[in-house]
Formats: structure tokens, C-alpha cells, sequence
């Protein structure tokens, strides 16, 4: 199973639709927040993939702040970040993972990727298409799910 996931798109259309494109293998996109209107035009896009959405800090409406994805494999615990203190430290992103029993929790807010494997959680944040901080380029990220279970966490550089 492969799953794309993005965060703070703010706005950016054409980024995350070229990302789409350029993933039409994918088995599920997951957007981790502050892009609600730009997901909601890219998914009507493309009608025949799956998408979900958490609500982030510059999103407005009826978007849930957190989910878990039940996959076949594993499950995925999402959070946009801002409501769990994410700049401080990935703790309670972790507990709340652990809590619903998830192997892999997902988180954006911050910009700035990152993969680790912490207390046997898989931590992604896939940074921004839209507005990366620091020196990075724009990024998300790429989970590949094993038949067996396996997880393999990359991130990627955003190319137009």
C-alpha cells in the first residue's frame, strides 16, 4: 500500500494537485491540515482516489482535529499539531498514537519534515508544498505498507 501524505498547502492548488498527479498510484492521500480548500477542490479532482483530511490551525469548518485510519495493516494516527503543543515535542502526539493503538502518527504545523521511529511509533511530518521553513525545500511525504506489515517512511522533494 502506498499513502501520500501533505501538510500546509495554505492555498496552493496546484502543488498539491501536481502531487496527486505525479502519485496516481497511490492507495489513500492524507492531507495533515491548513489546506482545506485547495483538498476539497484536488479530491473532487480526482473523484476516484481516497483522500482524508484533519483540521489545521488556518482551516475553518466541520474538519475533525484528529483520525485514525484503519488500514488493512496498520493503523495511522493523524493530527494537524497546533492542538497538541507540537512545537514544543511529539509526546502527546505519540501518547495519543499509542492510545488508539497506532503504529504510524502523522503531524504537520511545524513545516519542517521528519521521520523517525520513536518507542516503536512511526513519526511523520511530511514539512510543507506551500511554505517550508528553515532551508528546506518543499516536501511530503511517501509511507510504502508491506502485505506483511512492513513500513517504509521517505520523504520527498516537491518538484513542479
Amino acid at each position: 500500500m502506498k499513502i501520500v501524505v501533505v501538510s500546509d498547502t495554505h492555498r496552493n492548488f496546484r502543488a498539491f494537485n501536481n502531487v496527486v498527479e505525479q502519485n496516481l498510484n497511490a492507495d489513500l492521500f492524507i492531507h495533515l491540515g491548513d489546506g482545506q480548500n485547495e483538498f476539497f477542490d484536488v479530491a473532487a479532482t480526482h473523484s476516484d482516489k481516497k483522500f482524508l483530511i484533519v483540521k489545521g490551525n488556518c482551516d475553518f469548518g466541520d474538519l475533525d482535529e484528529e483520525l485514525v485510519a484503519n488500514l488493512e495493516t496498520c493503523r495511522i494516527y493523524c493530527n494537524h499539531g497546533y492542538n497538541i503543543n507540537i512545537d514544543v515535542g511529539v509526546e502527546t502526539l505519540l501518547e495519543k498514537a499509542a492510545y488508539h493503538n497506532c503504529e504510524i502518527a502523522l503531524y504537520g504545523h511545524t513545516h519542517v519534515f521528519k521521520t523517525a521511529l520513536i518507542d516503536g511509533i512511526y513519526v511523520m511530518n511530511p514539512g510543507s508544498l506551500d511554505n517550508p521553513r528553515g532551508k528546506n525545500p518543499p516536501t511530503y511525504g511517501i509511507i510504502e505498507i508491506s502485505s506483511a506489515g512492513e513500513i517504509v517512511m521517505n520523504i520527498v522533494e516537491y518538484r513542479p
